[in-house]
């Protein structure tokens, strides 16, 4: 990889003519770059997609070719990426319908709006895997039909399937008026019974760990039901019975649906493993009763899940504060206090609930202003990035707190010039404040050399556009270590760089004597 020309090609402000020049030269990374630039025109994504093949595809999903300016037969894959974007080409789906490759047949079965005669072609195909892409995103009477099918595999795509009639979803469960499993992917390759080995060494062996089938097809069952217990389309009176099932799997798969009776939730809120009592407790369905019992439960976990609950109770959330480990994010609840319960919450003797509060960024001035003045430390750490305070409560958090807030007022949108400078100056360094310094829009130039002397902040700062031109291109020469190479190729990104410099990274090399 040559980091340099990577760098030039993210480059926005990099000439058009230089642009040509990087087209001309390009290799799979630097065209991965240019395929993404918001200013490349038509003939240069055209010219890219003829110079590296593998960015064509990308070009197609970025809108950047048409299938005027594709051949099907010399770039199938960006020809299916233009189908797979819903471009009606008939001729190029019956193309692909008959291809050899059982890639580019399993990639157009997922394309949408395809002719009616090459669904059939797909359902038709000898590859599983094909008519099993055609199940997994089939229109109704097509998934309905696909249900059917022999084949464990093309069903469980089908129980999958969100198209899918929810009748026939609760067949597939039930079993009732199919007709039975007679191939799995177990049995196609091995003689039942058969348990694929955990450290099966096997290179040519794509089975899972654990998959069987004693002739039951049991492991591709499995796989059929919890596809089916995950689709929101399966009737709830068809999923029920699965709340005490054996299998943690499909247990699981029941804990993140919402349309389960109160007792059913209640059930698995019982559960005997954490995950599915986690999923109980981030799931909007339940109610406050539930709520309310899991707040008890002792798994970390679940009761991390049930912070972020939309409908937890205040008084349970600000109980869980105290206790558990929730991180730094405004949790849903938070953001939807009322300007009362806003200001009940900044009030509270308790600086875990005050922290909670302090994370929203449309506080009343009068409460951001006292939460800016608090006496402990995470509190002043959550408010400081809020919008709105003046540099005098900004330095006045760093007098009060020192090294423990520095970082969270370097991300402050209003923190001045002068600030950051003295913030990227603290001694000791502050390894987070200089990273936060580095991206900080009103990072002067003073700043951004402070923050090049240490290695995390380095790579932020060789991008920022208010490093002085000399110091871009002196970074420019890094060489040796792989962060000295990444710093290196943020330079070159910089936008402040000279376009002199960028032409002399351009030019051709000297002709051979």
């Amino acid at each position: 990889m040559n980091h340099l020309l990577c760098g030039l090609s993210a480059n926005e402000k990099l000439p058009t003519e230089l642009v040509d020049r990087l087209i001309a030269i390009a290799d799979a990374e630097v065209a991965a770059h240019l395929a993404v630039r918001a200013d490349l025109s038509r003939a240069q994504a055209v010219a890219l997609a003829a110079r590296v093949e593998e960015s064509a595809v990308h070009l197609a999903y970025e809108g950047r070719l048409t299938a005027a300016d594709i051949d099907p037969r010399a770039r199938p894959d960006a020809a299916l990426a233009l189908l797979d974007q819903g471009m009606r080409r008939p001729g190029w789906a019956r193309l692909f319908a008959a291809d050899p490759v059982v890639e580019h047949r399993e990639k157009l079965a997922a394309c949408p709006g395809l002719p009616p005669d090459v669904v059939e072609a797909l359902i038709a195909d000898t590859d599983i895997r094909v008519v099993a892409e055609v199940a997994l995103w089939a229109a109704p009477d097509v998934a309905a039909r696909l249900a059917e099918h022999p084949h464990a595999e093309v069903r469980r795509a089908a129980a999958a399937n969100e198209a899918t009639p929810p009748p026939v979803l609760a067949a597939l469960i039930s079993g009732e008026g199919l007709p039975p499993v007679q191939r799995c992917p177990v049995c196609d390759r091995e003689e039942p019974p058969f348990v694929h080995a955990p450290d099966c060494r096997r290179r040519d062996c794509d089975l899972l760990p654990g998959a069987s089938c004693d002739g039951s097809h049991e492991s591709a069952v499995h796989d059929l039901l919890w596809a089916a217990l995950r689709n929101p389309g399966t009737p709830t009176e068809a999923v029920v019975g699965f709340v005490d099932h054996p299998s943690l799997l499909l247990r699981w798969a029941l804990a993140a649906r919402s349309d389960l009776p109160p007792e059913l939730y209640a059930r698995l809120a019982a559960d005997p493993d954490p995950g599915v009592r986690a999923d109980v407790a981030g799931n909007p369905a339940i109610d406050g009763t539930l709520i309310r019992a899991l707040a008890g439960d002792d798994s970390h976990d679940v009761r991390r899940r049930l912070a972020h609950h939309p409908d937890i109770p205040l008084d349970v959330l600000t109980r869980l504060a105290r206790g558990t480990r929730i991180g730094g994010a405004l949790l849903p609840r938070i953001a939807a206090a009322s300007g009362a319960e806003a200001e009940e919450l900044a009030c509270s003797p308790d600086p875990a609930t005050r922290m909670l509060v302090a994370q929203r960024r449309d506080l009343p001035p009068e409460i951001r202003d006292a939460l800016a003045t608090d006496a402990d430390a995470k509190v002043v750490k959550s408010v400081a990035p809020h919008p709105g305070l003046s540099e005098a409560q900004l330095r006045a958090m760093v007098g009060r707190h020192g090294v423990r807030v520095l970082a969270k007022v370097a991300t402050n949108p209003d923190a001045t010039p002068a600030l950051l400078e003295e913030l990227a100056q603290h001694e000791p360094p502050v390894p987070k404040a200089l990273r936060e310094v580095a991206r900080h829009r009103n990072a002067t130039a003073s700043a951004l050399l402070a923050c090049l002397g240490a290695e995390q902040a380095r790579l932020l700062a060789a991008g920022h556009p208010a490093l002085p031109p000399q110091t871009i291109a002196d970074l420019l020469t890094g060489t040796g270590t792989d962060t000295d190479l990444r710093v290196a190729e943020q330079a070159a990104a910089n936008p402040s760089l000279l376009h002199a410099v960028m032409r002399a990274l351009l030019a051709p090399p000297p002709p051979a004597v």
